[in-house]
Parts: C-alpha cells; structure tokens; sequence
C-alpha cells in the first residue's frame, strides 16, 4: 500500500519505505534530520504543474489527473 505523508510530518516506525518525490528539498528542513529512503527528484511534477496545485487539497483529483499523464509524456 503507499501512503501519502507530507515530509514535514513526524516520521513513524510504521512508515515503511520513505520516498521523497519533489524537484526542490523542502525548505527548514536538513537532509540528516529527516529519516528518507530516497529522493526521487527525476518523476517529480514540473514546476508549473506543482505551482498551479500548491498543495490544494481541492485541486488533487486534476493534479493527479495532469500528473500522471505527464509521467505517460516522459517514458
């Protein structure tokens, strides 16, 4: 099962595998204090497409909608 979880939130023991998939590292944050199994910079959204949502919880069924055809697009 995956499981969405922001990587500000609290890591926990029953989180499994962790992945990060962004373009940017999250600003505050430094690489040795977050518990990360990889970093996937290279399927992350384009900057437009993560703008446009900013992170809008209304906006997630089109994100992920545009999102996947532009991981379609890049194969």
């Amino acid at each position: 099962m995956i499981q969405l979880k922001s990587i500000y939130e609290q890591s926990s023991d029953k989180d499994g595998l962790r992945v990060l998939v962004d373009k940017l590292w999250p600003k505050g944050l430094r690489k040795n204090e977050v518990r990360l199994n990889i970093w996937l910079k290279e399927i992350a959204p384009d900057e437009e497409l993560r703008k446009w949502f900013s992170h809008d919880p209304d906006k997630w069924k089109e994100f992920r909608k545009r999102y996947l055809k532009e991981l379609e697009q890049n194969e």
